[in-house]
């Protein structure tokens, strides 16, 4: 983390927070975002929460946390940052497309947590501008957990011309696994992860975003495709997760996952397997 530092006191309370985050900005000229890290130390873990958290996106429920949880605990922090006068682009505007996260050692929940994130790497995109929230995990001076999530801000204005990316191919295979989604998942995603997004949650938010009904969250996809592997994972492993499509509410979904010469590859698709929402790779 290399940006000027900001300290918090406190991790910041998401519902007023995501409130101006819903506006938009003004400023009509190239995006701004900002410089400085956002950073709240020796936050501690909220056991209830934990667990509820676990019991709604598959984990065991153990002394050690999801590499997602302590994504979850970043989260507030993404928006801060992102709801700030020195940012022309808001969280309630971009899409989620992909997250990457490095999980260093076993992080265990009576661990007080030091918190960082900043933005990194606005760059051009056919469809307008990308960013990377870049968070890390401190406990005391060691580094447990890293991640980054790029998002895409539909419409914002960056010089430069777009680099050429591929998409990550897709492996047509049967599912292993098929869950169904309930019609309130997005309220209890809302819940245990303190994501206040309507469009998870509300009909008239999620038209007003152009879905016919409430899509699920896609770090609640990237978690259960997760536990699901959970068993499987040594202490430490990489995590790269790109978001394909949204999964609207209530939904039938499969899921697969295999070994390969790394670690493992894995996805969620359509019930047929044809079509992925996540496509993940671990290693």
């Amino acid at each position: 983390m290399d940006a000027d530092v900001e300290l918090l006191p406190a991790l910041p309370r998401l519902n007023g927070l995501f409130a101006k985050a819903l506006l938009p900005s003004l400023d009509r000229g190239p995006a701004r975002v900002p410089r400085r890290t956002a950073v709240v130390a020796g936050v501690p873990q909220e056991l209830a929460r934990l667990a509820d958290y676990d019991r709604v996106c598959g984990f065991p429920l153990t002394d050690r946390v999801p590499p997602t949880w302590l994504h979850v605990l970043t989260f507030p922090l993404h928006v801060h940052l992102l709801s700030g006068s020195d940012s022309t682009v808001r969280l309630a505007g971009v899409v989620h497309v992909a997250n990457r996260m490095r999980l260093h050692r076993p992080v265990e929940v009576a661990e007080r947590l030091d918190l960082a994130v900043q933005v990194t790497d606005l760059r051009p995109h056919p469809r307008g501008a990308l960013l990377d929230l870049v968070g890390e995990v401190r406990v005391a001076d060691e580094v447990v957990w890293d991640g980054a999530s790029t998002y895409l801000a539909p419409g914002a204005s960056v010089p430069g011309t777009p680099d050429v990316t591929e998409r990550r191919p897709n492996e047509a295979r049967p599912p292993i696994a098929t869950w169904r989604l309930p019609a309130g998942l997005g309220r209890d995603y809302r819940r245990v992860s303190g994501d206040p997004n309507p469009i998870h949650t509300s009909r008239l938010a999620a038209k007003a975003f152009g879905f016919a009904r409430p899509i699920i969250h896609g770090m609640w996809t990237h978690a259960r495709l997760l536990a699901a592997l959970a068993p499987r994972l040594p202490d430490t492993y990489t995590v790269d997760a790109a978001f394909t499509r949204p999964i609207l509410l209530p939904a039938k979904v499969g899921a697969w996952w295999h070994p390969d010469a790394d670690g493992w590859r894995a996805a969620v698709t359509t019930p047929d397997g044809a079509k992925p929402y996540l496509l993940v790779t671990v290693t």
